[in-house]
């Protein structure tokens, strides 16, 4: 029987556990999206105990213990930390084959040496053991990212956004890169009763009295331009569905009127609104050579009484059925017809729409960037084993695997980084399975070392031009070598 969470955990072949200590394990960690708070970093937070950096905000979390019964009050309510620790480690054992087991075991070990199995009766001894290392220096938010070997972090920020925390851990020389990632998703919401007010404080941002659809644009250019000035370099947006509607500038410009007035918008014009949004910004990122991604097919806030309650993040998203390819088809073309389509990242959450997505990014390749389409790695419920499989099957099968950027957190948490391990040790053992099976020669198992190590640094440093190219695609000289 197999130790659990073993140096060779999911490695289920001789050469996958070659391609995971030789070549993936000592790889830097790049996160390229993320929701962690860029005020923590420049403060260099130091957490007073286990249950503030590993279950506040966790809405993962969150919905597995209201699954098992846990009243709210030791979740989101006023109970004490303590309380809402010893209720998430009775939840633990009731996680099994959920990813919040792995995740939470790998997250003990790597940040806390801690071996012990986390339940109702290991709870108190473990809590006291993370809260007195999290009361150490080493402790504190900038010494966790140290510890994970993160080199690189891409938050995530609204354009109206001071990005005064950037700039703080700019100047104190942290060797972390902390990016600011242009998120504009409020801007492109007419329909919104907050609207106007998100206009105010856009324009206050911008230094720009937002009073027509034209000025519109140049406070978010003014603010992409700022982002830029930081080091930004990508965009991303979370919507529902792509939208590719017919639009003239006269009409979207009359519909901005409206929305500025607070009038009752159609939903064709809200559609036509959101289309002309995604195109002009897209330019933006194209005139900069940035990336831009798309975060696609969440079904947000189904649960009204407890979006009145909690409001929005607390955990009652879940994965929708949206029609995707027609629109993502033609928003696509339309950048594309105009020679303006940047390097993209489609992100889907339903998986259903696996295939979808590993073959329309091939409809735009054009040679100009090697990977510049790409399909995004499992995300939100799709960043477990059988998502992450699912993905790295249809990117093979349709695409190249061999120039996939690689994993992502997408997490509030400062503990999460071990789901980069995660991934590499899930990514290690497919192609290990293949070599061992016939499917790919072990001769080239110099080359799939390169691959493995591109996967999980090198093609994402060089993609985002942070400074580190992968290995030329030769594999006939890297097995001459």
């Amino acid at each position: 029987m197999t130790p659990f969470l073993s140096d060779d955990f999911l490695l289920q072949t001789p050469t996958a556990r070659q391609l995971y200590h030789e070549h993936a394990a000592p790889q830097p960690i790049i996160d390229y999206h993320c929701h962690l708070p860029p005020d923590q970093i420049a403060q260099n937070r130091q957490f007073e105990n286990i249950t503030q950096i590993w279950l506040y905000g966790d809405h993962y979390k969150w919905r597995a213990m209201r699954a098992n019964g846990v009243n709210e009050r030791f979740i989101t309510g006023d109970a004490s930390d303590w309380e809402k620790f010893e209720k998430w480690a009775e939840t633990v054992p009731y996680t099994v084959r959920n990813p919040l087991y792995h995740w939470t075991h790998l997250e003990l070990r790597r940040y806390f040496g801690i071996t012990e199995l986390l339940n109702k009766d290991s709870a108190r001894r473990i809590y006291e053991q993370c809260n007195a290392l999290l009361q150490t220096p080493e402790y504190a938010v900038q010494g966790l990212l140290r510890k994970m070997n993160v080199v690189t972090v891409c938050t995530t920020d609204d354009p109206a956004d001071t990005l005064e925390h950037h700039q703080a851990i700019a100047a104190q020389g942290f060797e972390t890169r902390i990016l600011p990632t242009f998120r504009p998703d409020k801007a492109m919401t007419p329909e919104a009763p907050d609207y106007p007010a998100y206009l105010q404080r856009l324009g206050a941002a911008a230094g720009i009295d937002i009073r027509s659809y034209a000025d519109l644009l140049a406070a978010l250019r003014q603010r992409h331009d700022f982002f830029a000035s930081l080091g930004g370099r990508l965009s991303d947006h979370g919507l529902e569905q792509i939208y590719a509607a017919d639009y003239t500038e006269v009409e979207v410009a009359a519909i901005f009127d409206k929305a500025r007035r607070d009038q009752a918008l159609t939903q064709a014009e809200i559609e036509q609104f959101k289309s002309a949004m995604l195109v002009e910004l897209a330019i933006m990122d194209w005139e900069k050579g940035w990336t831009q991604q798309f975060h696609l097919g969440a079904l947000r806030n189904n649960n009204a009484r407890a979006l009145r309650q909690l409001g929005p993040d607390t955990g009652w998203d879940s994965i929708g059925d949206f029609s995707q390819a027609q629109a993502l088809s033609r928003f696509l073309d339309r950048l594309d017809n105009q020679d303006k389509l940047t390097k993209t990242i489609l992100y889907n959450l339903n998986p259903a729409d696996n295939d979808i997505f590993a073959t329309m990014i091939g409809n735009f390749q054009d040679g100009s960037v090697a990977g510049k389409m790409q399909f995004g790695s499992g995300w939100w419920f799709l960043d477990q084993k059988d998502g992450m499989e699912k993905q790295l099957n249809a990117l093979s099968n349709m695409g190249l695997l061999s120039r996939f950027v690689g994993m992502l957190t997408d997490s509030r948490s400062f503990l999460s980084f071990p789901r980069h391990e995660y991934f590499r040790r899930i990514l290690c053992n497919l192609l290990g399975r293949d070599v061992e099976n016939g499917e790919l020669p072990a001769e080239e198992l110099p080359w799939l070392g390169q691959i493995v190590e591109n996967i999980s640094y090198g093609n994402a440093s060089q993609y985002f031009g942070f400074n580190a190219a992968p290995a030329p695609v030769s594999s006939g000289e890297l097995v001459a070598n």
